[in-house]
């Protein structure tokens, strides 16, 4: 599962770990070092200008749109051990699938670092041991909706419609959407 949050600064960032993963958000903004303000869900309206997903639909693959250059992505390192790893592509209704290498190959050609992380770990972080993961930390800010934007990817940007049935990632498999009945 992925999540978006946002810390004080409005720096977003891109969870993405195990659904049995429990990630305490006070002590991931310790690790960042992000002080009292820490990191909060981000507000839809801010997932939907810069990732360009609504809420329920924040993935790894919305860093490939140039207003998400600058969020930071934030993977469980449990993830590298699964065979498969399943993610939404921009829209909740179809979930696919990939290993951690094809993943780390995606985000390698779109310029992203991967980062993979313990993110149940809690390092004591003091005057003694600096943040473990301050390097982190998004380097600017997005504008937000009080800010005037245009358009917020460059006019020359080349437009990519990928019809919902292909995807362009390398062994990619579908997993349709299971719905209970009853």
């Amino acid at each position: 599962m992925s999540c978006g949050f946002q810390d004080k600064k409005h720096r977003l960032y891109i969870v993405s770990a195990l659904a049995d993963t429990k990630v305490d958000m006070k002590i991931l903004s310790q690790r960042l070092g992000l002080g009292k303000g820490g990191v909060r869900m981000a507000p839809e309206e801010n997932l939907r200008q810069v990732l360009q997903v609504p809420l329920g639909c924040v993935t790894p693959f919305a860093l490939f749109n140039e207003s998400a250059s600058a969020v930071s992505l934030l993977l469980d390192q449990g993830l590298k051990s699964k065979q498969s790893c399943y993610f939404h592509p921009l829209t909740n209704d179809v979930t696919i699938a990939l290993s951690s290498s094809n993943l780390d190959k995606f985000l390698l050609s779109i310029g992203k670092q991967p980062a993979y992380v313990d993110l149940e770990a809690s390092p004591v972080v003091g005057k003694d041991n600096p943040p473990d993961l301050a390097d982190l930390v998004p380097s600017g800010a997005f504008c937000s909706s009080e800010e005037s934007v245009e358009n917020p990817t460059p006019k020359d940007a080349p437009q990519v419609n990928v019809p919902k049935e292909k995807t362009c990632l390398p062994e990619v498999k579908a997993k349709p959407k299971v719905q209970n009945k009853g």
